[in-house]
């Protein structure tokens, strides 16, 4: 634990053999290329540990977000306003709810002849009450704009399994490495350059055969000549 004591009006930390001045503000934040990294629970105790690593299902969201933004930008724009209206109208039931306790804790007297405060619960209620109903509807247009973005789930999910594929290659050479950025961008750049078409499946399969297609031209372009037949074959078993 943290050796902490005060010493000539200021506060010490002992870190090893060494006392050197403590703040109680400081931070210390470190971060590792680790993807899967082990710690003894001793240290587990003392510190705060965060794992920002992708996931699989956590890409697909990502990909199924851009994908739908750029085959039908107004369905994705409708989707997050409503995700930031419910936020900042969850935010104020929660505002509300403070200014009816802080205003009942400071009442004084029987509250029943308080009229201010009276009014003040009674308009606290109503405006409660319309929050709860807005948030009940946008519900309903939340789930139909979700079902609606389901449409693309198969291209999100094949561009997810892809990503994962070739983040495999570093364990065959530490040289290739692909960062999430690029792989974005080229997707975007196959949703715009694929064959489109007026009915959904076809476009789909299109979106889905074009992508592949121009993930594997790219990614052969970075590999020696004698990984790229077992890398035709990780892919062919992973999208299989």
């Amino acid at each position: 634990m943290r050796q902490i004591f005060k010493a000539g009006g200021s506060w010490n930390i002992t870190i090893g053999d060494k006392i050197i001045p403590y703040h109680e503000n400081f931070k210390l934040f470190m971060t590792t290329t680790n993807p899967n990294p082990h710690y003894a629970p001793e240290t587990f105790v003392k510190v705060t540990i965060i794992n920002f690593a992708i996931t699989p299902s956590g890409l697909e969201e990502q990909m199924l977000a851009v994908i739908v933004e750029l085959e039908n930008p107004t369905l994705e724009k409708k989707k997050s306003d409503i995700v930031k209206k419910n936020a900042q109208d969850r935010k104020e039931l929660v505002n509300i709810e403070d200014g009816i306790l802080k205003s009942l804790s400071e009442s004084e007297g029987d509250i029943l002849d308080d009229e201010t405060l009276i009014n003040k619960l009674a308009s606290s209620k109503k405006m409660s009450k319309e929050i709860n109903q807005r948030v009940e509807d946008s519900k309903v247009t939340e789930k139909e704009i979700d079902e609606a973005r389901e449409s693309y789930r198969p291209v999100a999910y094949r561009a997810s399994t892809l990503f994962f594929c070739i983040n495999e290659l570093s364990g065959i050479d530490p040289m290739y490495q692909y960062s999430l950025q690029w792989f974005i961008n080229l997707f975007s750049m196959g949703v715009r350059n694929s064959p489109m078409s007026n009915e959904l499946n076809i476009r789909l399969e299109n979106l889905n055969n074009y992508f592949t297609y121009s993930l594997y031209e790219n990614i052969c372009r970075s590999l020696f000549e004698k990984h790229k037949l077992l890398f035709s074959l990780l892919l062919a078993v992973k999208i299989l």
